[in-house]
């Protein structure tokens, strides 16, 4: 039985993870959970799975949180340090970071240092401080599990081979909800309809971020630091069926690909099973006769200017991807309550890169003190 310590319970993932630690009662226990402030939907879970620990995001939750009558006891805690106290408490076995956003870099480290398994998707912590965080995982043995699907299709590509015959890493990417409009047809667009993905299901963040394909260039910036794969050696193919989760071309020119349905239980439920693979009624299996034809295209930057940002940060390192990605954190944040239009999501972005003066090897001081900078200068604005 391994304690589970989830981290981002009520959004896409940790829902998900719950579905996953639900099937497999036998193996996994969730010992710990974090969430901000659904208490709607962290209820159930807490009711349901008992753990011991919860952290909320401020006292005001906490106070909602006792006012519940809850059937077991449990210690509240509150905020970042109880995410931290959650990742290294020494009865937790498995952290999985599924909170939105940088804030989950504090909590990695923390798990990192303790040793700790961890199952990550939380793609800004290694957009951030990548440099940090896999040095740190390297010296204390530590091997982070990918849980998007696309890295996870990466990773289950490479078992058994070895990274220095890799010619170049496939990204594969949907196109997100706006992927057959042009550019003139995006004026104007909702945030309803921004949010209206053809293939899979996601909290509102991510799904504006694949619609702007930011989603895709975080992820390239991610596989870069989880393979140690050079940004030249990283391609990104717009595949609509979203079937081919990601592909490696080798130096013999064999290309090897993970395949599976839209689900992303199963790279969630790898992760925590990671060596073993289970079975899981729930998801459903892919069928290539139904499925028929697969469709592949070259991916058109000037379409996607966000996914150039990405690569165009991740070469230039430092401090820059942790601009990049505060700035689309604080943008994509404005255009859900209504304060920007969707295309000035990627000039919010643009203007911030060009007005950063980059910093090497920065620190974690250093880039926490970016990161809010940056948001700042940003929600001043509008």
């Amino acid at each position: 039985m391994k304690n589970i310590c989830l981290l981002g319970a009520t959004g896409s993932i940790g829902l998900q993870t719950i579905d996953i630690i639900g099937a497999h009662k036998e193996k996994f226990r969730l010992y710990a959970l974090a969430f901000g402030k659904n208490i709607e939907k962290a209820l159930p879970i807490i009711k349901k799975h008992e753990p011991k620990i919860i952290v909320v995001q401020d006292n005001n939750v906490r106070k909602m949180l006792l006012a519940e009558s809850l059937n077991h006891k449990c210690e509240i805690l509150i905020g970042q340090e109880g995410m931290i106290a959650i990742s290294e408490d020494p009865q937790t076995d498995i952290v999985v970071n599924a909170v939105m956003g940088s804030v989950g870099l504090p909590a990695t480290i923390a798990a990192i240092k303790k040793r700790k398994q961890i199952a990550i998707a939380n793609k800004e912590t290694l957009v951030t401080a990548g440099h940090i965080v896999m040095d740190l995982a390297k010296k204390n043995g530590v091997h982070l599990l990918p849980v998007d699907s696309e890295h996870s299709a990466i990773f289950q590509s490479l078992n058994g081979e070895k990274s220095s015959d890799i010619h170049k890493v496939i990204l594969t990417a949907s196109g997100g909800s706006f992927r057959d409009k042009k550019r003139d047809e995006l004026v104007g667009v909702t945030v309803e309809d921004a949010l209206n993905h053809p293939n899979w299901s996601m909290g509102a963040k991510i799904t504006i971020d694949s619609a702007s394909m930011m989603n895709k260039g975080l992820e390239v910036i991610e596989a870069h630091w989880l393979f140690d794969i050079a940004y030249k050696d990283i391609e990104v193919l717009l595949h609509k069926e979203s079937v081919i989760h990601s592909m490696i071309e080798f130096q013999d020119k064999s290309v090897m690909a993970q395949l599976g349905t839209p689900d992303m239980r199963i790279p969630i439920q790898y992760a925590l099973t990671y060596p073993d693979r289970e079975a899981f009624a729930q998801s459903k299996r892919l069928d290539l006769a139904e499925i028929s034809t697969l469709h592949f295209a070259k991916m058109d930057m000037e379409r996607f200017p966000c996914l150039a940002y990405a690569f165009k940060a991740g070469e230039i390192g430092g401090s820059m991807p942790t601009v990049l990605n505060a700035a689309n954190e604080a943008a994509v944040d404005l255009f859900l309550n209504g304060k920007i239009t969707f295309l000035e999501i990627e000039k919010v972005i643009e203007s911030s890169m060009e007005n950063h003066q980059v910093i090497n090897e920065p620190n974690l001081e250093t880039i926490i003190n970016i990161d809010q900078e940056t948001r700042q200068r940003i929600y001043h604005r509008y």
